[in-house]
C-alpha cells in the first residue's frame, strides 16, 4: 500500500502545483521541522516534489514554505487556510468515545495547532473534528497513541461541489 502523503501548505491543486513546482528544494530548506521531504514521483512526471509524510513529522504550520517558493506552486496561505486535507476521527477507535475505559485522553485536541477550532472538544469532553477548518497538517494523526485519526490529502478528497477551494 502507498502511503497517502501530503503536499505543504499553499497547494490549490495537484496539477498546478506539479506545473508550477521546480523541485528547488526551499521549501524543504526553510521548514523549522524538517517535516517536507523532496521524494521521487514514481507514477508522475516532474522529478523530486516536496511531500509531507505526517506518520513520520507531520507539518506544524510554520509557514515559512510559500515564502521561498520561487514559482508560487506553494501559494502565501494563513495556517487556517492551508488546505492541505482534512482529518477523520474513527469513533470505534478512540478512547475517549469508549465509555467504559474511564480514559480521556485528548492529545490530538490538546497538540492541534487550531486547537478549539479545526479539533474541538463535543460536549466539553469528547475530541471532534470540524472538517471545513482543518487545516490538514497531520498532527493530530501523528501523536494520537492509538491511529484514530487519519488525514486524507485534498488531492484525494472528493470535489467540493463549487464551494471556495482552499
Amino acid at each position: 500500500m502507498i502511503t497517502p502523503f501530503l503536499r505543504p501548505p499553499g497547494v490549490f491543486s495537484e496539477k498546478d502545483f506539479k506545473a508550477r513546482c521546480i523541485s528547488c528544494g526551499r521549501c524543504a530548506q526553510v521548514c523549522n521541522y524538517a517535516c517536507i521531504e523532496l521524494t521521487p514521483d514514481y507514477f508522475l512526471f516532474g522529478g523530486d516534489t516536496p511531500k509531507i509524510f505526517q506518520s513520520r513529522s507531520p507539518c506544524f504550520l510554520c509557514m515559512k514554505c510559500s515564502a521561498a517558493c520561487p514559482t508560487a506552486a506553494l501559494r502565501d496561505v494563513t495556517a487556517e487556510d492551508a488546505g492541505m486535507g482534512t482529518a477523520v476521527l474513527d469513533r470505534k477507535r478512540c478512547v475517549d468515545y469508549q465509555t467504559e475505559s474511564g480514559v480521556m485522553c485528548w492529545t490530538c485536541y490538546e497538540r492541534c495547532p487550531l486547537k478549539g477550532t479545526a479539533l474541538y472538544l463535543r460536549n466539553g469532553y469528547i475530541p471532534a473534528v470540524r472538517a471545513e477548518s482543518c487545516a490538514g497538517c497531520g498532527v493530530c494523526e501523528y501523536v494520537c497513541p492509538i491511529g484514530a485519526i487519519r488525514v486524507t490529502p485534498s488531492r484525494l478528497l472528493p470535489a467540493d461541489n463549487g464551494e471556495k477551494r482552499r
